[in-house]
């Protein structure tokens, strides 16, 4: 069974693909393309040289590349892909166009990312979440490479930063609004805000959402009123980020206030 599910999200398109029988003919993409074998074998021929991705393997395919694919044989193959454009790749800070010396490497952090910005795009979540993701798989490839800023110091920016990320705890965090506000790019906002309070925007906004739920929970004991309030989707999203941090759910929480 063939099965193809693509999403795109702020200049990245996710792609989850199984397949068996199926194979892809001769072909390039205009983006930079990052995938992970979940499951078979991948077989492509990239720039007229034999490839074989196996279970974890990372696939790193520079914008005009030319290459097929296959599965390796008749057990089939299920794998995610993500493409970007090279702009974003350019906002990042790398200016030239990226050649990766090895088209295929197994690195357990860095696939685990790509497959959580498929996963990200793919379920619709939180923008600002993909775009930290996105920069930390930019980083681990091209780590000498990145356009560096200073990045200490800057008091006033991330004070005016956590006031507008703090006044967001009922919605979805919009990363361009606060970059606009603050006149810097979304990446270089991400660096500068992960240098000077050791996590990144996104964690900082959940912590927000969870010690607000936190206090609304010890004050009335509603956990509905605390998913309405803090934007969770439903009790079981705020209770899959609550027992992360608590170490139980809300629910549980609630049952062992006096």
């Amino acid at each position: 069974m063939e099965k193809f599910i693509y999403k795109q999200s702020a200049g990245i398109t996710a792609l989850s693909a199984s397949f068996t029988d199926f194979s892809y003919k001769k072909h390039c993409h205009q983006e930079y393309a990052f995938g992970v074998t979940l499951r078979g074998i991948q077989q492509y021929n990239l720039d007229g040289n034999s490839c074989l991705s196996y279970e974890k393997g990372v696939m790193l395919f520079s914008p005009e590349q030319t290459h097929d694919g296959r599965a390796h044989d008749k057990s089939g193959l299920d794998y995610v892909m993500v493409y970007v454009e090279p702009k974003i790749i350019m906002d990042i800070g790398k200016r030239d166009v990226v050649r990766f010396p090895s088209p295929i490497v197994y690195n357990h952090s860095l696939a685990n990312n790509i497959i959580s910005l498929a996963s990200v795009i793919l379920n619709e979540k939180n923008e600002i979440l993909s775009s930290e993701l996105l920069l930390s798989i930019v980083e681990t490839l091209v780590p000498t490479e990145i356009y560096t800023v200073s990045l200490k110091g800057d008091n006033t920016l991330i004070k005016k930063a956590k006031e507008m990320i703090y006044c967001s705890m009922e919605r979805v965090l919009k990363l361009d609004e606060i970059c606009s506000e603050l006149a810097i790019s979304k990446f270089q906002f991400i660096r500068l805000f992960k240098a000077n309070t050791g996590i990144s925007p996104y964690q900082y906004f959940l912590f927000c959402k969870l010690n607000h739920v936190k206090k609304i929970l010890e004050r009335n004991k509603d956990v509905y009123s605390a998913v309405t309030e803090c934007g969770f989707v439903d009790l079981s999203h705020l209770n899959r980020h609550f027992k992360r941090v608590y170490g139980v759910t809300a629910l549980e929480f609630i049952s062992h206030l006096n």
